[in-house]
């Protein structure tokens, strides 16, 4: 299968995970004849999480109908959440698009802007209890693919949703051939160490505990944003 002339966006906010978006952009920028774009609501600097600036190429004003639209996530998807702008963007490209899909934490983003209700989807494992609140079907895995919603789970899952996009627009050789391009055999130095099902108790414990703050934030965040969509479709 080939698939070329793509048009394909990530939309980005401030203090997104940078690796939510580098990664996927490094796999999917092989794609024959495709045109990426960094998608924000403005031409300025986007600063990630760990300080490193992003230029945009386009503004939520000038961007094309997509055919891929792509929401990193990051501590600034709260924010996003609650950023009528994003939000108005997601819902106008949604229509026109043949894949709508996240990485991390930018899956609660599309929920936020109600484009999960009904899909199952997966997200960081920190915030993946957050998504049957907003009507996703919550899964857990690498990369979850219903219809033509996609979602990838935290941040370094995002190389492995690439792969998955690449396969189902080119076909399985050619992603093969960009995993080895990329040298993608993950060996990590903890095996076990890179999920809450598999990391040993005590350092599961530490990390929650180390985003109790956080976690209460996204409470609030999701309240919020819950009850201006049920007062949408009331």
């Amino acid at each position: 299968m080939s698939d070329t002339g793509l048009q394909v966006g990530f939309v980005l906010f401030p203090r997104l995970m940078h690796l939510d978006f580098a990664g996927p952009w490094d796999v999917l920028a092989n794609l024959p004849g495709a045109t990426l774009h960094v998608v924000a609501k403005d031409r300025a600097p986007i600063i990630s999480s760990s300080g490193l600036a992003t230029l945009p190429t386009t503004t939520f004003a000038e961007c094309p109908q997509l055919d891929l639209l792509c929401v990193p996530g990051g501590g600034g998807h709260l924010q996003a959440m609650e950023d009528e702008e994003t939000l108005d963007f997601l819902r106008r490209q949604e229509p026109g698009c043949r894949f709508v899909t996240a990485v991390c934490t930018g899956a609660l983003v599309l929920a936020a802007a109600g484009l999960l209700k009904g899909y199952k989807a997966t997200t960081h494992w920190n915030s993946h209890d957050r998504l049957a609140a907003f009507g996703a079907i919550p899964e857990k895995g690498r990369v979850v693919v219903d219809r033509n919603r996609i979602t990838g789970g935290g941040v370094t899952a995002g190389i492995d949703f690439g792969l998955t996009m690449l396969a189902a627009l080119q076909g399985e050789a050619f992603a093969r051939r960009v995993q080895l391009g990329i040298e993608y055999a993950p060996e990590p130095p903890f095996p076990d160490g890179g999920s809450p099902d598999t990391a040993e108790p005590a350092t599961v414990e530490a990390a929650r505990e180390a985003t109790a703050g956080y976690r209460a934030n996204m409470a609030e965040v999701d309240a919020r944003v819950l009850s201006r969509l049920a007062q949408a479709t009331s």
